[in-house]
C-alpha cells in the first residue's frame, strides 16, 4: 500500500505542475502554427527565429549586466544550438509527408532516447518505478493514437516512409537537446544557457531562412490575422525555452518528455470545452493513464532521499572507520617503537652487560696493579 505522505513531495507536486504549464504552452504552439497553416503559412524555421532572438536579447541582456565570465566554453554552444533548430525543423516538416498519427507515435522515440543518454553520460541511475512510469504514460498515448479520433487519419501522407525518418531523426535530437541542456543548466547557468542557445540559434535559423524559407516570406501578406499568431508562437515558445532548464534541473529531461505527451490530449480537451466539439472517450482514458504514469515516475522522492542520505552516513561511517583504524596502527606503531628504545636502553640489556663486564675487569687489573 503507497504511503502518500512518503510518496509526495514539494519537488514532485512542482515538477508536475510545471510539466503540465509546459504541455500548455506547447499546445499553444500548436494552435497559432495551425492557424498560420490556414493562411498559407508555412515558415517554421521563421517561426522558430523570432523566439531565438527574444532569448538572445533578453537573458543575453542580463549576461551583460552580470558581466561574468561564461562557465562552458561558447563553441559548446554551436552543436546545441545546430541541434535545437534542426530537432524543431524536421519533426514540424515530417507532417508534409506522413500522417498525424505516425508522427504521434514515432516522437515517442525522444523518451528512450533521453533515458539511455542520460544513463551513459549522466550517470542517472532508474529504479524500477520510474521505469514502470515510463511505460504507463506511453502506454496511455498508443491508446490515443489507435482510438477512432485518429481514424480518419491512418491513410498516411505522401511520402510514409520520407517523413516517418524525418520524424525519428527530429525526436533524436530532441533527446541530445535536453539531455545537453540537462547537464549545461546543472553544471553552468541557466541564463548563460537561454542566452547563449538563443544567440546561435538566431544565427543558424537566419542562414537556414535565407536558404529555404527566403521566398516564402516574400510571398506572405502581412496583416494583424497572419502577425498575431506568428508573435503568439514566438511568446510561447519563448515562455517554454525559459522554464525548460528549471524542470530539467529539477526533475531532469526525461521528467520533461513524458510531461510534453499531454499536450495532444490538452489541445482535445481544449477543442471540447471551447469548440464543443465531441471526441472519443478512450481520450479522457489516455489522459488518465498518462497522468498515472507521471505521478509513478516522479514520485517517490522521500524515499530517494532518504536512502541517499543512508548512503552518504554509512559513507561517512566507513569513513571514520578507516580513519580510526589508520590511527590505531599509527599509534600502535609508535608505541613498539617507545617499547623496543626503552629495551635497548634497560641495564639488564645484552650490550649494557657487556660494558659492564669490560668494566669490571679494568678495575681489577687496576687493583692487582696497586697490590703488587
Amino acid at each position: 500500500m503507497i504511503n502518500f505522505n512518503e510518496f509526495w513531495t514539494k519537488k514532485t507536486l512542482i515538477g508536475l505542475g510545471l510539466g503540465q504549464f509546459l504541455s500548455l504552452l506547447i499546445t499553444s504552439t500548436g494552435f497559432t502554427s495551425s492557424e498560420l497553416s490556414k493562411r498559407g503559412i508555412n515558415a517554421p524555421t521563421s517561426q522558430s527565429f523570432l523566439n531565438y532572438v527574444f532569448l538572445a536579447i533578453i537573458y543575453g541582456s542580463i549576461m551583460l549586466y552580470r558581466k561574468k565570465a561564461l562557465k562552458a566554453k561558447w563553441y559548446y554552444y554551436i552543436p546545441l544550438g545546430l541541434v535545437d533548430v534542426e530537432g524543431n525543423f524536421l519533426v514540424v516538416k515530417a507532417y508534409q509527408y506522413t500522417s498525424l498519427t505516425s508522427v504521434m507515435l514515432l516522437d515517442c522515440w525522444s523518451i528512450p532516447s533521453v533515458m539511455v543518454l542520460t544513463w551513459i553520460f549522466l550517470k542517472t541511475k532508474y529504479r524500477f518505478r520510474k521505469i514502470v512510469g515510463v511505460l504507463v504514460c506511453v502506454a496511455g498515448l498508443v491508446v490515443v493514437i489507435f482510438s477512432d479520433v485518429h481514424a480518419g487519419d491512418r491513410a498516411g501522407g505522401s511520402n510514409p516512409l520520407k517523413g516517418d525518418a524525418l520524424v525519428i531523426a527530429g525526436a533524436t535530437l530532441y533527446a541530445i537537446s535536453n539531455v545537453s541542456e540537462e547537464f549545461l543548466v546543472k553544471n553552468a547557468d541557466r541564463v548563460e544557457l537561454l542566452a547563449m542557445l538563443g544567440l546561435f540559434g538566431a544565427i543558424i535559423s537566419a542562414i537556414q531562412i535565407s536558404i529555404l524559407e527566403r521566398s516564402e516570406l516574400k510571398s506572405i501578406n502581412w496583416s494583424a490575422g497572419a502577425a498575431l499568431p506568428f508573435v503568439g508562437f514566438a511568446v510561447a515558445m519563448f515562455l517554454f525555452y525559459s522554464l525548460v532548464p528549471i524542470l530539467l534541473k529539477s526533475n531532469g529531461s526525461t521528467m520533461l518528455n513524458l510531461s510534453l505527451l499531454t499536450s495532444d490530449m490538452w489541445s482535445v480537451l481544449i477543442r471540447v470545452f471551447a469548440y464543443n466539439e465531441k471526441v472519443d472517450w478512450m481520450y479522457f482514458v489516455a489522459f488518465a493513464a498518462v497522468t498515472i504514469g507521471l505521478v509513478i515516475y516522479s514520485g517517490g522522492e522521500k524515499e530517494d532521499q532518504r536512502r541517499a542520505v543512508v548512503a552518504d552516513e554509512d559513507n561517512e561511517r566507513s569513513k571514520h572507520f578507516d580513519e580510526e583504524a589508520g590511527s590505531a596502527s599509527r599509534n600502535q606503531g609508535t608505541v613498539d617503537g617507545s617499547w623496543k628504545m626503552g629495551q635497548s636502553n634497560q641495564p639488564g640489556t645484552a650490550s649494557t652487560s657487556a660494558t659492564e663486564r669490560g668494566d669490571s675487569e679494568n678495575m681489577g687489573k687496576d687493583i692487582q696493579g696497586k697490590k703488587s
